[in-house]
């Protein structure tokens, strides 16, 4: 359902220069009525947001959307105040939830000038409405150049990782903050929307060679995240520093400071785009979201238990068509067990409801074969 857009402009402080590469905007959001959201709502806050955009630039909504490379914006899912002790995310009736959506590319953030033109009073996800209280820069818009000339003070930095963090090694999940695997997500997307791009080997082999680990606390979760399948995540925060030695490239030594400025806007890992790897810089335990609701965690276990067997049913496919095949299959049967409908997986899965009945029937017969 398309949201109703506000009449009055965009203030002063919702605005920024043409020339802005980089910004953070952040929605204060108040339920209507109590509602109780399903574990992967951030599939609908990420189609409600390309459908704003598609009213207005429907090249750019189809860009953001479509791209098979990094994508320039990222987005949380909803933080505040839950019902406590709720199987499912529960939304209180008159409290503020705050979502976030960043831009890192001149395109996208001047498609988000233009979309604060009519700004959006209320977000529809599916029967949850939400009204929209207030909108506000939440990270400075800026550009590449001006982040990288900002002055560097002390040695050292830290990030922390507020939502379920993942990075993929070796068709794994790599649920830890590893210097090599943080900064070669934030190294893809400078190198695709900076124009300063640099050597991915040269610099990862220095970051493996220079950057230390002075602390952390990380805390694994499991959630179901994206459109299918499910990760194995992290959540906590990290402090990284520099040995001796690193200065002696400057080049390199400058990148790891502002890729670190970075963090912010880009977010961290994979699956930005549905709410996981929400980052901020220095050390907030307090603002990290560990509470994942059981319902979220008992699917992303189902789903990962069938996602293997699925798989291993299939292994002389082999590949990633095989491991999607598996996730597909796995995210429709673990949810039609918790009582979703078929065309709402269908929706979230952005395939034909045929398509997702017949997975579905396929599915099933897998699992009947698969037992003894």
């Amino acid at each position: 359902m398309a949201s109703r857009t506000q009449k009055s402009s965009r203030g002063a402080k919702t605005s920024w220069p043409k020339t802005a590469e980089l910004v953070g905007l952040e929605f204060s959001l108040v339920a209507e009525e109590d509602y109780e959201l399903y574990p992967q709502y951030t599939i609908a806050l990420h189609a409600w947001f390309l459908k704003q955009i598609q009213t207005f630039d429907p090249d750019l909504s189809k860009a953001l959307h479509d791209s098979e490379a990094e994508k320039p914006f990222a987005m949380t899912g909803l933080n505040g105040k839950f019902v406590a002790h709720s199987r499912n995310l529960q939304l209180e009736k008159g409290k503020v939830y705050r979502w976030q959506v960043n831009g890192f590319s001149q395109e996208t953030v001047a498609g988000l000038a233009t979309w604060l033109k009519k700004p959006p009073r209320e977000i529809m996800l599916k029967s949850t409405l939400l009204n929209v209280k207030d909108i506000r820069v939440a990270l400075p818009a800026t550009t590449y150049q001006s982040l990288g000339n900002e002055h560097i003070e002390g040695n050292s930095f830290s990030l922390t990782f507020i939502s379920p963090t993942s990075f993929r090694r070796k068709g794994h999940h790599l649920p830890l903050p590893w210097p090599r695997n943080v900064f070669h997500s934030y190294l893809r997307r400078w190198n695709l929307f900076s124009g300063q791009g640099v050597s991915q080997d040269d610099f990862l082999d220095w970051i493996d060679e220079h950057v230390v680990i002075q602390r952390h606390w990380i805390e694994s979760v499991k959630v179901a995240a994206g459109k299918r399948g499910s990760v194995t995540g992290f959540t906590g925060a990290i402090s990284y520093s520099l040995d001796r030695k690193a200065q002696a490239n400057e080049d390199f030594y400058r990148l790891f400071f502002i890729l670190g400025r970075l963090a912010p806007y880009f977010g961290t890992g994979h699956k930005t785009t549905f709410g996981l790897g929400q980052t901020m810089t220095g050390w907030h335990l307090k603002q990290v979201s560990v509470e994942v609701p059981s319902a979220q965690v008992l699917l992303a276990e189902r789903i990962e238990e069938l996602t293997d067997i699925f798989r291993e049913q299939r292994k002389r496919t082999g590949g990633d068509r095989a491991q999607s095949i598996a996730e597909n299959w796995a995210t429709i049967v673990a949810r039609r067990e918790l009582g979703d409908s078929l065309q709402d997986i269908s929706d979230d899965l952005a395939i034909p409801y045929e398509t997702a009945k017949t997975y579905g029937k396929l599915a099933r017969r897998a699992l009947k074969e698969n037992q003894p």
